[in-house]
């Protein structure tokens, strides 16, 4: 039988016990002892955690790693979180606590503890909602002082080419000169750097070319931006897009503040001495430059844009290009480089630079190796330039340089046929060096000016030809272009540039 007494401390001896438990584990309670702040030292046991599962439909996978305390006291972590820097969601568990912000995490002397983070990917979503290749930060802070790992994960149902792992990573594409066919319906991304030799790499017509860039590091490259297609001189590439299903290289960060973001990756190069490229249909965007000819390479591009890049559009260096039906803008560099001489034959093009200081078209037919160039190469240029625009909002939108000064016609040989051009202080400068250019070099051409009627809306890029464009009616028949880049045909007295005006 139980008195009123005994009931009394029933009820009271788990709180008084749970009361003392606490007192005393209160005056035991280390933490007075924990190191916290700007002199915590902590090691993750890795540097990027990666989930290498690609997702064809909505699913999540959890990876995870150890930070270690190799110090003789305990410490405390003010707070562990992933930055959130994509739309993609990851959760964290620190040590069994989740939380979107897990604070103040203790990490006993010469210890350690788990961090599980799961990502969750919907493949499906919109890619600028889950991109191809998704980075975040997951952040350790302690006072003032951050540190981070890298969590990597992939958004898409993709090819990634040539692996998810291959981040700074050199990678020869060889066939034994047989052909590799990229001709999937999904898209293809480039994680890394590719080098094709001893073989043709075949792009279908309609393919998505994703490239992921960034600045990477490896023996034999040291720093360098990564992200590119490289042609070695056995190695050749065919981009072939069609009218109806063209090809389209650009970045893969295609969030709304990316998309139209240069220098994103790298760039196509074709490689010395490589021969028979050939790009069709094609769009090369978001690069530091579009297309790269190195010396005594050859590649030629038809019906093909460039833009938005942080250098040039087009490289050529003492190479062979022939490009018909193109258009280049937004480049923050020259958008036409022509360097150390080469063979050139452009046809029905428009090279527009609006915005930079820096012109449309540069051409030279020397290179220098040292600061003041007193040591330097010298090679022929010979270029033929028909029914081209070369324009934009500096004075002079064509840069002549030739190292002879004119003394040696045959190393350089510039032929402007029915071009629009825009030039003022190249006709007066260096005492009229080349005061003859309309009557030497650009024949029926025209000067254009800056209030002149050109094209439809550059505000936006729209590069087609206003109504009262005055590069109208203004080119000569070339019965090779029938069709302009947008399949439209040409008449008897076609227009200038890569656009046929249709009223």
């Amino acid at each position: 039988m139980y008195t009123m007494t005994s009931i009394r401390f029933s009820l009271w001896f788990p709180v008084l016990l749970g009361l003392g438990a606490f007192i005393f584990f209160s005056a035991c309670d280390p933490r007075e002892d924990y190191l916290t702040g700007d002199g915590i030292n902590i090691r993750f046991e890795i540097d990027t955690l990666r989930f290498d599962t690609v997702f064809t439909e909505l699913g999540s996978a959890t990876q995870f790693f150890k930070i270690y305390n190799e110090s003789d006291r305990a410490i405390q972590l003010d707070e562990i979180y992933v930055e959130g820097m994509t739309g993609v969601r990851f959760n964290i568990n620190v040590d069994g606590i989740p939380g979107g912000v897990v604070e103040d995490a203790v990490i006993w002397n010469n210890d350690s503890i788990y961090v599980f983070v799961e990502v969750n990917i919907d493949p499906d979503a919109p890619l600028s909602a889950s991109p191809f290749v998704v980075e975040d930060r997951l952040v350790v802070k302690t006072g003032n002082k951050e540190r981070s790992v890298v969590l990597e994960a992939w958004g898409q149902n993709a090819n990634y080419f040539p692996s998810r792992f291959n981040r700074g990573v050199p990678v020869v594409l060889s066939c034994d000169n047989a052909t590799i066919n990229w001709d999937s319906p999904l898209p293809y991304v480039i994680y890394g750097e590719i080098f094709i030799d001893e073989c043709l790499l075949e792009v279908a017509a309609g393919t998505h070319i994703y490239v992921h860039g960034g600045i990477a590091s490896n023996e034999l490259l040291g720093t360098f931006n990564d992200g590119f297609l490289y042609t070695l001189a056995n190695g050749r590439i065919h981009l072939a897009g069609t009218p109806d299903n063209p090809i389209t290289m650009e970045g893969d960060r295609l969030e709304a503040a990316f998309a139209d973001q240069p220098g994103q990756w790298l760039g196509l190069i074709i490689g010395r001495e490589s021969r028979g490229n050939l790009v069709e249909y094609t769009t090369i965007k978001n690069a530091i430059f579009g297309v790269y000819a190195d010396s005594a390479a050859e590649v030629t591009l038809r019906n093909v844009k460039i833009h938005t890049t942080a250098g040039s559009g087009l490289v050529g260096i003492h190479s062979e290009i022939t490009a018909s039906n193109c258009l280049i803008y937004d480049n923050a560099a020259n958008a036409v480089q022509l360097t150390h001489g080469g063979n050139y034959q452009f046809d029905f093009c428009t090279v527009a630079s609006y915005g930079v200081d820096a012109s449309a078209l540069a051409m030279t037919n020397f290179q220098c190796y040292n600061d003041d160039c007193s040591v330097n190469s010298l090679f022929p240029l010979n270029a033929q330039l028909t029914n081209c625009i070369f324009f934009g909002s500096r004075r002079d939108e064509i840069i002549i340089q030739d190292a002879t000064d004119r003394q040696q016609a045959a190393f350089f040989n510039l032929d402007m046929n029915h071009c629009l051009v825009k030039v003022d202080e190249l006709l007066t400068r260096n005492s009229v060096q080349y005061g003859d250019f309309f009557a030497t070099y650009c024949l029926n051409c025209f000067n254009g000016d800056q209030n002149d009627a050109l094209f439809l809306d550059r505000a936006v890029d729209d590069y087609h030809l206003d109504t009262l464009s005055v590069a109208q009616n203004r080119g000569i028949s070339l019965p090779a272009f029938p069709l302009d880049l947008e399949g439209t045909p040409r008449d008897e007295n076609p227009d200038i540039g890569c656009y046929e005006r249709i009223d």
